[in-house]
């Protein structure tokens, strides 16, 4: 008697699993689609089924925004220790470490460019470089940024994504707070424009200053913004937050950013604002 059930296409019989390269597929943490890489870094790193704003470095960024016609300066600014600061690793090896990793010689990079037929001061933040933290050298480049700006008469753009200001230098860090708060207090009397962009995250002594400063402030979808975190918040009030809380949309609502763009509107819209301050 025949077998009526038994398969006979050898490729249904094979336990064999198919193997996926690594680092072809990333997990949308806010979905959990998995993604093809190559095809998330077309839709510039935002997620094509939930929209999802993915963390980019700096570098990206500053190709977003003014393509690869720019000029960087203060390349050559670095940080020192001047508090000989140990913890369960010494600040010089993680500030090594971090060159390594980024290409970059701190947490900011400055550079100048067009957007549209606008030449502008451009400084973007880099997340990856010790949580994007404020130190000495992150200050003063963000000072001479706006300098530039002010000398220049050119607009004035940073984009944030920061943990905060850099414990590691103590109080020299948390002086570039008022610095930068007093630099673009002089970009504001000048009639320099400012226009603050807030990336995930924006947190701490960045928020504390010029990232809340701008003439204009915009944000990505969804970037958590704000001073302390959520939950150092709850355990020191000891409820529950509101849904969202310290999100984009959250500020939008109360009134602390003027608007929310998508990372694929972000550069046709900065060029409509140019155009309108400055055509």
């Amino acid at each position: 008697m025949p077998d009526w059930f038994q398969r006979t296409k050898q490729g249904l019989l094979s336990t064999e699993k198919k193997v996926i390269p690594d680092g072809l597929w990333v997990k949308c943490p806010e979905c959990s689609e998995y993604l093809y890489k190559r095809e998330l870094d077309k839709n510039l790193w935002v997620c094509p089924q939930c929209h999802f704003h993915f963390r980019i470095a700096c570098q990206e960024y500053i190709r977003m925004l003014v393509g690869d016609d720019y000029q960087e300066f203060e390349v050559g600014l670095k940080s020192s220790d001047p508090l000989k600061f140990k913890a369960q690793k010494r600040y010089q090896e993680q500030i090594k470490q971090a060159v390594v990793q980024t290409g970059a010689n701190e947490a900011v990079r400055c550079v100048t460019g067009k957007i549209g037929q606008h030449p502008v001061v451009l400084a973007v933040m880099d997340f990856n470089f010790i949580g994007g933290s404020m130190g000495s050298v992150v200050g003063e480049k963000v000072a001479r940024a706006i300098d530039r700006a002010r000398e220049t008469h050119q607009p004035l753009i940073i984009v944030s994504q920061s943990g905060g200001a850099r414990m590691m230098e103590g109080v020299l860090s948390l002086m570039q707070m008022a610095k930068t708060s007093a630099k673009l207090a002089q970009l504001h009397e000048a009639g320099g424009l400012f226009i603050s962009i807030l990336t995930d995250p924006t947190t701490g002594g960045t928020t504390a200053s010029f990232a809340m400063l701008g003439d204009l402030i915009i944000a990505e979808p969804g970037a958590l913004i704000g001073f302390a975190g959520p939950r150092v918040i709850k355990q020191t009030i000891g409820q529950d937050l509101p849904v969202g809380f310290q999100r984009s949309e959250f500020l939008l609502e109360k009134g602390f950013i003027d608007i929310i763009v998508q990372r694929s509107e972000m550069r046709s819209t900065l060029i409509k604002i140019l155009d309108f301050f400055y055509d």
